[in-house]
């Protein structure tokens, strides 16, 4: 079993192996004409029920033949143009690249004795990052597993830099579309269900600064302790934006730690037209990126920033077997210093093999493209009088609903909408995503892939509307 040791006396087997493996890959996505197959669990479940893990085929290509069968030939490909659906992007042929390199050297970036010029590229892209953002010289940052982890860790020093004797009265600032995990965290931080603090939205779907203002102004009065407020750069549902500038004025009068989630909307750090509507996340205590979601990277890479390097002791533990406390004066890098995790991949080096083939002025061009293709797909939305889209994008996402115009129940246009979303995934013509709008059923349209058309936007929603109009021809037919 040694043979299958990647070493010196296998480097060629890697390269046979791997090269295998790549061609499969490489044809199976100049082959696929639509996002998804439409398989079924219960369809696919008995494929892989019957495979006995403990009898291997012990062959490489054996193996790559099962794979086609089980998981290859009906994976979602987000590569294709109508996939529409959640935060997923399209991936860069050089974060590809970068991928096939950390997985074969297996670098652990938690102590510089496992990855050495591993740690110090990690930290220069911490330290551009932080410069896009303009969060000073003393910031600092580590790369994280996803935005989950990395709104965690902000708001685990953003609790202990609120220096209180009571969590009880600690609470959260987030707007009523802001990420669940603002709500995971503050449970997993052991902070009550009233710690947060859900503040309306105003028709864009952004912060209500007004009704933050008095929010805090309660708190205080209260003898509460107002731990953070999130801010978000791009919500999920909406890509809406909050208004960062109001928000860092609010923050600052209240002496709040101002946490921005801009897991979705950090690709406007590298925008060349629309760097602007970010405006505000300078003035930070920690913000939140995801690479993979719009700096087109493989999963995960992801990153938490923040403006005071001295706030992630807060994150710091120290084991004599790993990094004692005597490194930090012998000026030994560890990011485990800095991270909850210990044991991390060597996820920036995607990101680094990006940054060197393509430059921030290619990614750029790529967000913006998105962002284009989401203002013509509103335009269409807009004047299709099938349809209701709910917000002008500030991002690449669109939310709307088919309006059937003979059908007035609005329960029953969520069960034509949600019959709509099922059956175009179950014929893999197109993927879309789904969410809830004032209590009512509405569909998403999740636009990262610059590939994607506005001729596939307008086919996509006639699809939909077929699909609607099917079911509610069916519904009658059964009343009658």
């Amino acid at each position: 079993m040694r043979s299958h040791l990647l070493n010196d006396a296998t480097a060629e087997q890697y390269r046979r192996s791997v090269t295998e493996g790549v061609e499969r890959v490489a044809a199976k996505l100049a082959a696929t004409d639509r996002p998804f197959t439409g398989v079924t669990v219960d369809a696919l479940s008995p494929r892989i029920d019957e495979i006995d893990l403990d009898q291997p085929l012990h062959d490489t290509a054996a193996v790559l033949d099962e794979l086609e069968d089980v998981y290859l030939r009906d994976a979602v490909y987000f590569h294709h143009p109508r996939y529409l659906a959640h935060l997923n992007c399209p991936v860069v042929i050089p974060a590809v690249l970068g991928e096939a390199v950390l997985s074969a050297v297996n670098s652990s970036l938690d102590t510089w004795d496992q990855s050495a010029g591993g740690t110090l590229i990690e930290r220069k892209l911490i330290d551009w990052t932080c410069a896009r953002i303009g969060l000073g010289p003393a910031a600092d940052g580590v790369f994280t597993s996803g935005g989950t982890q990395s709104n965690l860790q902000a708001l685990l020093l953003a609790r202990e830099e609120a220096k209180t004797d009571s969590f009880a009265k600690l609470r959260i600032f987030a707007s009523e579309v802001s990420h669940f995990s603002v709500k995971k965290s503050a449970k997993l931080l052991g902070l009550g269900p009233e710690a947060v603090v859900s503040i309306p939205v105003d028709h864009d779907k952004r912060m209500q600064t007004v009704a933050l203002a008095r929010e805090l102004e309660r708190c205080a009065k209260d003898g509460l302790v107002p731990m953070a407020v999130v801010a978000t750069g791009g919500t999920t549902d909406f890509g809406s934006i909050d208004p960062l500038p109001e928000i860092a004025g609010l923050c600052e009068q209240y002496g709040v730690w101002m946490h921005v989630d801009a897991a979705y909307g950090c690709g406007l750090l590298a925008s060349l037209k629309y760097r602007d509507r970010i405006d505000g996340i300078e003035r930070a205590d920690s913000v939140t990126v995801d690479y993979h979601k719009s700096f087109f990277q493989p999963v995960s890479s992801s990153a938490v920033l923040v403006r005071d390097a001295a706030t992630l002791r807060h994150a710091t533990y120290h084991a004599e077997y790993l990094n004692p406390r005597r490194m930090v004066q012998e000026r030994i890098p560890n990011q485990v210093d800095k991270s909850l995790q210990t044991t991390r991949r060597f996820d920036a080096l995607k990101l680094w093999m990006t940054l060197r083939v393509m430059g921030a002025d290619g990614i750029g061009e790529l967000f913006d493209e998105v962002c284009d293709l989401a203002a013509e797909g509103w335009k269409l939305l807009a004047a299709d009088p099938r349809f209701d889209v709910v917000v002008q994008p500030s991002l690449s996402t669109l939310v709307f609903r088919y309006i059937p115009a003979a059908v007035t129940d609005p329960a029953e246009t969520d069960r034509a909408n949600l019959y709509a979303r099922k059956a175009l995934f179950a014929s893999g013509d197109a993927v879309v995503a789904g969410t809830k709008v004032a209590g009512r059923h509405y569909l998403k349209f999740t636009l990262l892939n610059p590939e994607t058309t506005t001729a596939d936007i307008a086919a996509v929603l006639d699809l939909i509307a077929g699909h609607a109009e099917q079911y509610l021809g069916e519904s009658l037919d059964r009343a009658s």
